[in-house]
């Protein structure tokens, strides 16, 4: 088993996940799920993954933090095979943000401070104002220290999302994985959020799993998803010209006058 500390974590290395022909299935008797699924996120890259629903993005980025193991094929967190990794030290490096919100009952700035308890108020503040939570916990009566209740029930689901955020950016891992995690915000807090991102994540690797095709227009890279495999892998641009099910998706969202 390798540590932390033995992990490549040299400049050009440093964030970088490998995919090398990964196939998974939640039962081995079964078709997989994910098939020969390979292709390289690097440090500093912004990367969409997109795709209907029950393609197959979720289950491939709980790989990476090895919430499951692949059923063949290796995956590599900065040029090492994650299962030859400890698996503390594998998650110390990833911070990942679901779709659903999970809120501990205290206070705002004790749920930020769960990515990191060494954090700074500047630091949580920061962060808070990449993930646009900052102007809204700003205006409560208690600011950082406005009680969540059990769930996070007194705050909507577009609030919970941006403390999310925040909480996953005060961990300063060298990867962020947002899955979905801007599906319940509106348009345009959701570009402020992407604008932020592009600046905050310059020295990290960023990847961003949505359903909606303007979350994902914008990644340096987008690995279309469409039933365990990979349809296409590209930049907006070059997805338009060269993959049917991308263009599909975006006429179906955003329609032809766009074109």
């Amino acid at each position: 088993m390798i540590n932390g500390k033995e992990i490549m974590d040299n400049s050009k290395c440093r964030g970088r996940v490998d995919f090398e022909h990964v196939f998974f299935s939640y039962n081995k008797d079964k078709e997989p799920i994910l098939k020969d699924i390979s292709f390289t996120c690097l440090k500093g890259e912004t990367v969409g993954i997109i795709g209907s629903t029950g393609s197959g993005k979720s289950t491939l980025v709980n790989l990476i933090p090895r919430f499951y193991d692949t059923l063949s094929g290796e995956i590599k967190v900065n040029g090492v095979n994650i299962k030859k990794l400890d698996i503390k030290s594998l998650r110390e490096k990833i911070a990942v943000v679901p779709q659903k919100a999970l809120l501990f009952s205290g206070t705002i700035l004790g749920n930020i401070k769960w990515g990191s308890e060494e954090a700074s108020f500047e630091e949580i503040k920061s962060a808070s104002k990449v993930a646009d939570a900052h102007e809204f916990i700003d205006k409560l009566p208690e600011g950082y220290n406005a009680k969540i209740g059990q769930g996070g029930v007194n705050f909507s689901g577009g609030q919970k999302q941006r403390i999310s955020i925040a909480r996953a950016l005060v961990k300063k891992a060298e990867i962020l994985i947002l899955d979905d995690a801007t599906s319940a915000v509106d348009t345009d807090t959701e570009v402020k959020i992407r604008k932020s991102l592009k600046k905050y994540a310059k020295d990290l690797t960023c990847i961003l799993i949505s359903h909606r095709i303007t979350s994902v227009m914008g990644a340096d890279k987008i690995i279309v998803l469409d039933n365990g495999e990979i349809k296409g892998i590209g930049s907006h641009a070059q997805l338009l010209k060269s993959c049917d099910i991308y263009n599909d998706i975006f006429l179906s969202q955003i329609g032809k006058e766009m074109l």
